[in-house]
């Protein structure tokens, strides 16, 4: 069987648009032209590449599978392009990755550390609300989200969760306080926090409910990186993971008074699955966690 290019083509655009019409008259042909050159090129291939849902077309396995190929041909041929125009041009890879705008850029880094510095390699970084990131996942948009909670997928959305890594949430802030005994602790102590739809404050409620301890909460954070800076510069304690303050525990700006009991903060990995993974995903994903969760090491 020869690849017909020019259906291939025609596929990708539709994939990439997720709609006939739309698609159409993005290529400036009629709707059923481009439908019966779709149907083409299933028959060469053997395989339905569209589950037709009404209006809206979805991706089947074999379609998934055509449009990583596709998007890897079209993208050699754009440079190519650039190639002639510029006269020099390095073979890069592409690698799709968006994080829920909550998670620690520590543990950000720490996951995407093994690729960073390639100079073959085009890494783009998202950040947004996880119902948003997955519709660019669903979209082909992204090849991984990183979350803090896992989702479930189903015949019609084939997402996979994948747990990276678990650690304990401490409790942080300035050093050399009386921090004897946590959790109790932090009954009436002033309290940085996470907001209330957040896993680990749910947990630490739960805690203190149990205890009855009764801290008084000076703010509620959704972003750990504002967190962090507040735990840092006000002198008040927090609920954190280790990781979100790698860099203060290291030099001592910050200590770390000890884990709460059954209060964990996780980490997923979230994909569509398929019977091939990119090469890159599969190198990130094999991480072991304690590699993910370790503080860098120090500079030679």
């Amino acid at each position: 069987m020869r690849l017909n290019y020019h259906h291939l083509y025609y596929f990708w655009t539709v994939a990439r648009v997720g709609h006939l019409t739309r698609a159409a008259e993005s290529l400036h042909i009629s709707q059923s032209a481009l439908s019966g050159q779709i149907r083409k090129l299933e028959e060469s291939l053997g395989h339905d590449l569209f589950i037709r849902e009404g209006r809206r077309l979805k991706l089947s396995e074999a379609g998934r599978l055509a449009f990583s190929y596709a998007e890897s041909i079209f993208q050699q041929g754009e440079e190519l392009g650039e190639l002639f125009r510029s006269g020099m041009l390095a073979k890069r890879d592409v690698l799709k990755v968006g994080a829920v705008a909550t998670l620690s850029r520590n543990f950000q880094e720490g996951f995407l550390r093994p690729l960073l510095g390639r100079k073959d390699l085009d890494l783009k970084l998202q950040s947004g609300s996880l119902d948003d990131l997955l519709r660019r996942l669903s979209a082909h948009r992204l090849d991984l989200i990183l979350s803090n909670q896992p989702v479930q997928g189903d015949e019609q959305n084939p997402l996979r969760s994948r747990r990276l890594a678990r650690q304990p949430v401490s409790v942080i802030g300035p050093p050399g306080a009386d921090m004897a005994d946590v959790p109790r602790s932090l009954n009436g102590r002033t309290l940085i926090v996470p907001g209330p739809d957040s896993h680990i404050r749910q947990a630490f409620d739960q805690l203190c409910e149990y205890h009855g301890i009764y801290p008084t909460i000076i703010a509620e954070v959704d972003d750990m990186a504002m967190m962090r800076l507040l735990t840092r510069d006000t002198g008040h304690f927090a609920v954190l993971p280790r990781v979100v303050v790698r860099d203060e525990l290291k030099t001592g700006v910050l200590e770390d008074y000890g884990a709460l009991p059954g209060v964990f903060e996780e980490f997923y990995a979230i994909s569509i699955r398929r019977q091939f993974q990119q090469a890159l995903v599969t190198q990130l994903l094999t991480q072991p966690a304690e590699e993910l969760l370790t503080f860098a090491p120090e500079p030679a």
